[in-house]
């Protein structure tokens, strides 16, 4: 599956995104053509769009920026969540996505959580990226409760969603990619980033 919406093509409101270069290095970048195959649509896009799939599919990992201490932020997620209490779910995934923006040196983002999935035949819609339109910032919102049953999503699949949300940010804003894929190498990038903040949850805990 692809995000089909590029920055360059929205004249007017901002289009949801699925749901420039900068100096990557910094960031622990490592870059590595893989061999996987690409998804089954890769067939379907154009050359030009082809080579931002491959450009995309060749970041196969991204670092936290450094000296970035999230341990504590996260720990407040999960309480959030276990609370079931959606402003602060939404506080916390914001000082999350506050301090990732400006490690990584690029826009904010808004974040909103709402409460119950949107739902259609083909499934639940999990989270949304919306790029910047002008002066208003780019925008994420997750959802809190599954749309049929209305349980509160769990933990781990929520900041899931968190983070795969925000490497559609990062695909435009720092790595300068006119249009953001689903590839291998950005899902790898979104359980780097998921993984690493799990991990310094577990030592922030470690600490308590």
């Amino acid at each position: 599956m692809s995000c089909l919406a590029s920055k360059e093509s929205n004249p007017g409101p901002a289009v949801p995104v699925c749901a420039s270069f900068a100096p990557v290095d910094l960031f622990s970048v490592a870059r590595s053509l893989t061999s996987e195959m690409p998804f089954a649509y890769y067939a379907r896009l154009s050359a030009a769009r082809k080579r931002i799939y491959e450009r995309s599919d060749a970041i196969g990992t991204l670092g936290l920026p450094p000296g970035t201490t999230l341990g504590g932020e996260v720990r407040s997620l999960r309480a959030a969540l276990l609370a079931e209490n959606r402003m602060a779910a939404q506080a916390a995934c914001q000082r999350i996505a506050d301090t990732l923006t400006h490690g990584y040196q690029v826009p904010p983002l808004r974040i909103r959580v709402l409460a119950q999935r949107p739902s259609d035949d083909f499934g639940e819609l999990h989270g949304l990226y919306e790029p910047e339109e002008g002066r208003t910032p780019s925008r994420i919102t997750i959802w809190m409760r599954t749309a049929h049953k209305q349980h509160v999503v769990a933990f781990k699949s929520f900041l899931r969603t968190l983070c795969h949300e925000i490497c559609h940010h990062l695909d435009y804003e720092l790595f300068a990619l006119q249009e953001t894929f689903h590839t291998e190498g950005f899902y790898k990038r979104e359980s780097a980033i998921t993984n690493a903040l799990l991990a310094q949850e577990a030592a922030h805990a470690d600490l308590g």
